[in-house]
């Protein structure tokens, strides 16, 4: 008989009843098919692993789903998962058709939000809250934030909203001293010296509830007596900081003691007061390589299990972010005027090395996207420094409003380069960067471009201050051809034809290019069409002096680009061809549909997107009623 706890858990309930050694040993035992699962799969790992005991503890303590836990960006959620009746299909994390990687309330009662951006947990828990208490329902609202959460100005908002008076909202600060690279900024200074007292939070409140009732002077009282506990509380610690906000600081308490953990929580559950506890936890605990290098097992990739080093990667050409990385060094080598600023994405940018070698000019803004929009306008002011931000494409729509307010309206020629800039394959739909296009084509002057390969990117990276204008250059994290040939100039708003032909008009952007070849090659031996193929770079402006030739010639239109199909670059080129008074041209547009991809590889969602060569070849076969040329020479 197996002495396994794992296999007997099924839901939050079936812990309740678990003895401490038990909820250790469970701890373990999760901690192991963590590490299984990730070797093969890749994932969250240094994270999930530093919040297994808290999890476990939440769960014995609490009521899922009848109380909320919501958990901030929600990566961490592994555990979560296992614990509420996932565990079997727990080896699909991230895969095709399988669990997804944050939570999702589709997945399970015991997740409320699809999560997948952080600074979120501590509004939606007000929400939450503020609904329960309407409705009358007396459930527990419990945010699950992380230090790095705490460098959002969306969660200092959020503070700023939280009623003195708040019953049963208890805020879990899971403390790693990490996001995904080393935290930056005052704020987490303040988290590391903070050190405060519970007992005496709680004879505060209890002595604040009595005094308060006494008849006529007790309010007054009350409020005089806080004042003097705080001034108190300012000369020896910095939890004054959180109740500043209306919630009383517990802490910190050891995030891997599941006793210390379960005590704590039972402790204060019932509280009248907002609570906030501070938990320490280690990233990675469990696991040496990832203690070791939390940053690089933060999305871990596939690695040994008995080692825990990563697996060789047996792809030698870079990617498109590595590539960027390392030109843009390059040229800050030559050019001291030239800046970088990223908002909390040095590593997964690849500017790591820009960073050290240059530190003053590469610079770390924290979990702030907006903030890190509007001080790059400050930084471009006067226009003797070149400015680039380096953003993922899903973190760009939340500086939207910077973006238009303090960069393009200034007309200041900032440069973003946005990453992941297409499917997000395994981190699924909140990662998907399918809608930059959209709203950056919204803004006023703003230069839309995006390169074929490596080689074109460090030639947009080499001109693009020459346009005097703020200009996106969108790419995605996939491998790429590096060319070793001369950089050329590319001049604003011109496009390139890379094959000629007299049928069939096919455009691709950026990497879908390569795709465009392909359908030309089939198009070619199967139907006899001879097809010219245009790599357009610039989306906005667009080449209308090369199109207006063209279309002289080409009365049937194809648009391929990994981006949402209803307002991208197939959008783009049809407002042209109507405006333009090209009624009579047929056009097809292949992209993504106005849905939310989920999960899985680059390649599986590209085929159930109808995106690979031979789909798109098929569908053009069809709408445009072509002959099979090899069929008919098989008939003869």
């Amino acid at each position: 008989m197996s002495d396994l706890i794992l296999p007997s858990i099924h839901s939050p309930a079936d812990i309740k009843q678990l003895s401490i050694p038990k909820l250790n040993q469970l701890a373990s035992e999760i901690r192991t098919r963590i590490i299984e699962i990730l070797s093969v799969n890749g994932g969250h790992l240094a994270s999930n692993l530093g919040s297994i005991e808290l999890t476990i503890a939440l769960h014995k303590v609490f009521d899922s789903p009848d109380d909320k836990l919501i958990w901030d960006v929600s990566h961490q959620t592994y555990t979560h998962k296992i614990l509420t009746g996932r565990d079997d299909q727990f080896h699909t994390i991230r895969k095709h058709k399988g669990l997804c990687g944050f939570s999702h309330p589709k997945e399970s009662p015991h997740d409320h939000f699809l999560a997948g951006h952080a600074g979120t947990a501590l509004s939606l828990s007000l929400g939450l809250a503020k609904n329960r208490d309407l409705s009358q329902r007396n459930e527990h609202i419990i945010p699950i934030i992380g230090d790095a959460t705490l460098t959002c100005g969306m969660s200092l908002e959020a503070l700023n909203n939280v009623p003195h008076d708040l019953k049963k909202f208890i805020v879990i600060l899971n403390d790693n001293a990490m996001s995904i690279s080393k935290n930056v900024g005052a704020i987490t200074h303040i988290l590391s010296r903070i050190l405060s007292n519970p007992i005496t939070n709680k004879i505060y409140h209890e002595l604040d509830t009595i005094v308060s009732k006494i008849p006529s002077y007790g309010a007054m009282i009350a409020k005089q007596g806080h004042k003097i506990t705080e001034s108190l509380k300012n000369l020896v610690s910095p939890a004054a900081f959180f109740e500043q906000y209306g919630l009383s600081y517990i802490g910190p308490v050891n995030g891997h003691d599941i006793k210390k953990l379960v005590d704590t929580f039972e402790a204060l559950k019932d509280s009248n007061w907002p609570v906030i506890i501070h938990v320490h936890t280690n990233k990675g605990q469990g696991m040496d390589e990832a203690i070791k290098n939390p940053v690089s097992y933060h999305g871990a990739k596939p690695f040994d299990i008995g080692t825990g080093k990563f697996l060789p990667n047996k792809q030698t050409q870079p990617t498109f972010p590595k590539v960027f990385g390392t030109h843009l060094l390059k040229m800050a080598e030559n050019d001291p005027s030239l800046i970088a600023v990223t908002p909390a994405m040095s590593a997964g940018s690849m500017l790591d090395e820009f960073m050290k070698k240059f530190p003053d000019r590469c610079l770390d803004v924290g979990i702030a996207e907006g903030h890190s929009v509007t001080f790059s306008g400050g930084l471009a002011y006067g226009r003797k420094m070149k400015v680039v931000v380096s953003i993922y494409s899903t973190f760009l729509q939340r500086a939207f409003d910077n973006l238009f307010h303090d960069v393009c309206l200034q007309e200041l020629p900032i440069v973003f380069a946005i990453d992941r800039a297409g499917l997000a394959g395994p981190d699924g739909s909140t990662h998907n960067g399918i809608y930059d296009i959209s709203f950056l084509n919204a803004m006023p002057n703003m230069v839309i471009c995006q390169p074929r390969n490596g080689h074109v990117l460090k030639e947009l990276l080499e001109s693009c201050f020459s346009w005097g204008r703020p200009a996106a250059i969108r790419y995605p994290n996939m491998v790429t051809e590096e060319q070793n040939s001369s950089i050329m100039h590319r001049e604003l708003g011109k496009g390139e034809i890379i094959s000629e032909g007299e049928d069939i008009l096919i455009i691709g952007l950026g990497h879908m290019t390569s795709t465009a070849l392909q359908v030309k090659e089939l198009l070619a031996n199967k139907n006899g069409i001879c097809v010219t193929v245009l790599d357009p770079i610039f989306i906005k402006p667009l080449d209308s002096e090369l199109l207006f030739k063209l279309l002289l010639t080409h009365q049937r239109i194809v648009t391929i680009e990994e981006h949402s199909v209803v307002s991208g670059m197939g959008s783009i080129i049809n407002n042209f061809l109507m405006t333009q008074g090209y009624g009579n041209i047929q056009v097809i547009n292949f992209g993504i549909p106005e849905s939310f991809i989920e999960q899985g590889s680059h390649a599986e969602l590209l085929d159930e997107l109808c995106l690979t060569p031979q789909k798109i070849h098929a569908r053009l076969a069809a709408h445009f009623c072509l002959c099979d040329q090899s069929l008919i020479q098989a008939s003869l």
